[in-house]
């Protein structure tokens, strides 16, 4: 049954398994990479991605970017992830966040931001993180990558297991490219970041997870850094 209001499903769509390429709005995906549970899913016309990380041993659960359809997000939360308590938002811009104020009152969230990036964000935020911080899940650690440029403060998350790593890129990082920027100098930053903390000190197996659209990974792109670069976008 359709939401009469919106023209939307009144349930997000959950597939078991990976591809990175969701089919619509409010659709997902959930796989396990070694402890961990991940869920990509698909919300707001611009096809914003959420993500959810859990760790299997103790069931805590990280929400990355409670973007739009706040009352669809907010059931699937309720009904898979009842020891959530923490919503990280990746950078200010407000597709981003447009879910955030009604998911954190429904389920009683902890709010995380960058300093830089959380006075635009339309909800206060109780825990500040910046680079070379390192956020809990449970058992498992997700390091925090500063990426300059897109946003004054924005960040990343990189969780790390033996069964692979996924970079959780918010707008800084897409295929084909870095995230969108307002002048010369905030693309020159944006890059340097880029490839200081992403491209020359991560392997190329590592997935990367960006804020709208499908994956990629960081050795597909490598080699259009130079490219990129030249282009200057």
């Amino acid at each position: 049954m359709s939401n009469a209001a919106t023209d939307l499903p009144d349930r997000i769509t959950i597939t078991e398994g990976y591809t990175g390429r969701l089919g619509g709005q409010l659709t997902g995906e959930r796989w396990t990479v070694g402890p961990a549970r991940l869920t990509k899913i698909s919300v707001g016309q611009m096809d914003n991605n959420v993500y959810l990380v859990e760790s299997l041993a103790t069931g805590d659960v990280l929400l990355i970017d409670a973007a739009n359809d706040a009352p669809q997000l907010v059931a699937y939360l309720r009904e898979n992830a009842p020891a959530l308590k923490e919503v990280l938002t990746t950078h200010l811009h407000a597709d981003h966040w447009i879910g955030l104020a009604e998911t954190v009152r429904e389920l009683a969230l902890q709010t995380i931001a960058s300093p830089g990036d959380a006075g635009s964000i339309d909800v206060p935020t109780d825990r500040h993180v910046s680079h070379g911080d390192v956020l809990a899940v449970g058992d498992l650690r997700l390091e925090v990558i500063g990426l300059r440029g897109h946003t004054p403060d924005g960040i990343a998350l990189l969780l790390s297991t033996d069964e692979g790593s996924h970079l959780f890129s918010g707008d800084s990082l897409f295929p084909g490219g870095p995230g969108k920027t307002g002048s010369p100098e905030d693309f020159t930053r944006l890059m340097d970041d880029l490839e200081s903390r992403v491209f020359d000190v991560l392997g190329d197996e590592v997935v990367v997870h960006p804020g709208h659209g499908d994956d990629t990974t960081v050795g597909t792109e490598r080699p259009q850094l130079d490219a990129w670069r030249e282009r200057g976008w």
